[in-house]
């Protein structure tokens, strides 16, 4: 059953990430399109950009809305699939939320210890790991285009990304002028 399947996944994805939501997007890919066949790449890829641009953590809002997208998929009414959003959403959260909660007192203690400073110093490379594959995922023909089909909207998507990369970075431009420029871009070329 879909219901199982979802807190089953996103249970796993919870306990095991650490990183952050962006760090989580690789697993949920995996998972949700490689292994379980819920969704397509671009379907995943149009749920990240999503995810992005609503308020709160990005991993919880992908596992919201793949939630749903898989529920729906799966066949079932509108009103199951918000079922389906909410269970992922709090099986993604409630294992992480109780090893937190069991083990802050001893981090708060212990936070000197060799032991806590090399889990973390083990766990930095990780977390760097998993984001970067994260990037990765995300540079794909579903988001830059296939140069092999058409080089002009590889070549344009390849521009727009460099524009905004070296505008936000180096020129300091607010993210939200950058989001609205690419836009408007994209308006006029396409």
């Amino acid at each position: 059953m879909i219901f199982w399947e979802l807190f089953y996944v996103f249970s796993k994805i919870g306990i095991f990430n650490f990183g952050g939501g962006y760090a989580m997007l690789s697993l949920i890919q995996d998972e949700v399109v490689n292994k379980h066949g819920w969704m397509t790449v671009n379907e995943f890829t149009d749920i990240v950009a999503v995810s992005q641009s609503t308020p709160g953590p990005i991993g919880i809002n992908c596992a919201t809305y793949t939630g749903y997208t898989a529920v729906i998929h799966a066949g079932y009414p509108t009103w199951v699939a918000v079922l389906g959003a909410v269970l992922a959403s709090l099986s993604v959260i409630w294992l992480p939320f109780i090893l937190m909660v069991s083990i802050s007192k001893y981090l708060i203690k212990h936070h000197d210890s060799k032991v806590v400073t090399s889990i973390f110093g083990t766990l930095r490379p990780t977390i760097i790991g998993l984001i970067a594959a994260a990037a990765l995922m995300l540079m794909s023909k579903e988001n830059f285009g296939d140069p092999t089909e058409s080089s002009f909207v590889f070549v344009v998507s390849v521009v727009l990304f460099m524009f905004a990369f070296v505008g936000t970075r180096l020129y300091k431009i607010h993210p939200i002028i950058m989001i609205l420029l690419c836009g408007l871009a994209g308006l006029l070329i396409y």
